[in-house]
């Protein structure tokens, strides 16, 4: 089973997806604010993060940028409501491997 970590304040949002990752038999943590999130990835082995730009306490481009200077290489994917060509840019500076723009779609 994989393992993954959510990073997302919109609750709503995060229950629906932790709820279609079970659906596929995928586990899901999920941490509401940055720095929950940086210690559940400093705690636990995940096989990927999806993580929001827009976060409380500690938004993803820094936590990103924290993962990768320690030199972890879990796969991130950023979901976000930045769409723009910079804000992508940002992204795979601070070590994102993609991005997925909010909304999601229908299916979720």
């Amino acid at each position: 089973m994989l393992d993954i970590l959510l990073v997302e304040d919109d609750h709503d949002l995060a229950e629906t997806v932790v709820q279609y990752l079970e659906l596929e038999n995928i586990h899901c943590d999920h941490a509401s604010n940055g720095v929950r999130g940086l210690y559940l990835l400093q705690e636990h082995d995940y096989d990927a993060l999806l993580l929001d730009i827009n976060l409380p306490r500690l938004d993803g481009l820094t936590l990103c940028q924290k993962l990768r200077n320690e030199g972890k290489d879990i796969p991130v994917l950023m979901l976000t409501a930045r769409d723009r060509l910079q804000d992508k840019l940002d992204g795979f500076r601070a070590g994102t491997d993609d991005f997925l723009v909010k909304p999601l779609g229908r299916k979720f």
